[in-house]
């Protein structure tokens, strides 16, 4: 990938797809192209494909997506399979159609079983159940993982993917009806310091292990698989097409509830509303292939959650909340 190749990322308003395109013009690519919901709807089929004949692209990140916490996966399972089925097959199969050189999917590590032994590998993909809250969402995901190796054992093409981790920073999503738990978190000890509450209430026991991985960190991973990652001639299996990204170690939620709490600077007490779902008792990524492949994360935690606390309080108003 040359720094005048045409990238497109899809759904570069998005937390992940607008980090991308930061993290591409910061190395130096100029000839960077992207969209959103609001320029055309990724989940109609001619619109797709018009966009891919006018454009051009040669290289594709499909970022775009529906995504939500525990509860909106639950509520509304089947608008997650819809909407993020009809995305993956439009954009997929314009990326074979229209000869694109290299095409990065997007997915998540809710794709293994709930019970998968930890660090979880990329072969464990398929090994056993899902985590129902999320089921139909994963299996999304999945879907798009498998339509990517086939398309590339069929067709020959160069279709790659990255499982990321959980995710936040700059551009999250601070709605606590729909949120992740770290900025779900972020706003309640805000609104409790503000509000001089005497507690916060949290969901679920606490006792959850979880990998987080800052942004801008994944964005960098994402750009080195572009440049560094290709598919493995003649390989057949999931694995060799995709690649897990995070930092390698996990934290209990209730960690991560006190150093959030440490860092807003709320000085009332924790109560945890066990009547919610936990999730997945934990999700940790082994992430030895990246490793290999010459990435390591650079943001701690600590800093990562102090920069996203800030972005937070400077963009308030324009948050999604």
């Amino acid at each position: 990938m040359q720094k005048t190749s045409k990238v497109y990322i899809a759904g570069a308003r998005g937390m992940v797809g607008s980090a991308i395109v930061r993290c591409l013009h910061k190395q130096g690519y100029t000839n960077v192209i992207s969209s959103d919901y609001q320029d055309f709807d990724l989940t109609n089929a001619a619109a797709c494909d018009a966009y891919f004949e006018t454009n051009k692209p040669e290289f594709v990140v499909l970022a775009a997506a529906k995504v939500g916490g525990i509860v909106a996966n639950d509520t509304y399972p089947a608008d997650f399979i819809r909407v993020n089925l009809q995305i993956q097959i439009n954009i997929i199969d314009c990326c074979f159609r229209h000869k694109v050189k290299k095409l990065l999917f997007l997915g998540s590590s809710c794709i293994y079983p709930k019970l998968a032994p930890q660090p979880m590998k990329e072969e464990y993909i398929l090994s056993g159940k899902l985590e129902p809250t999320n089921d139909a969402y994963a299996l999304a995901k999945i879907a798009g993982i498998i339509m990517c190796k086939s398309y590339n054992r069929q067709h020959g093409t160069n279709f790659i993917a990255a499982m990321p981790t959980n995710l936040f920073g700059p551009g999250d999503n601070f709605n606590l009806k729909d949120s992740h738990v770290i900025p779900a978190m972020i706003r309640k000890f805000h609104e409790g310091k503000i509000q001089n509450a005497p507690s916060v209430e949290l969901w679920g026991t606490g006792t959850p292990r979880r990998e987080f991985v800052y942004v801008e960190d994944l964005a960098e991973a994402l750009v080195y698989m572009l440049e560094k990652f290709e598919v493995t001639p003649g390989a057949r299996e999931e694995e060799k097409m995709f690649m897990n990204v995070g930092v390698g170690s996990d934290i209990t939620i209730k960690e991560l509830a006190l150093m959030i709490k440490d860092i807003v600077g709320f000085k009332g007490e924790i109560v945890w509303n066990s009547a919610m779902p936990d999730g997945t008792p934990r999700k940790l990524l082994d992430v030895h292939r990246l490793t290999e492949l010459g990435w390591k994360a650079k943001t701690t935690l600590p800093e990562a959650l102090k920069l996203s606390y800030q972005w937070f309080l400077d963009n308030w108003k324009d948050a999604r909340k």
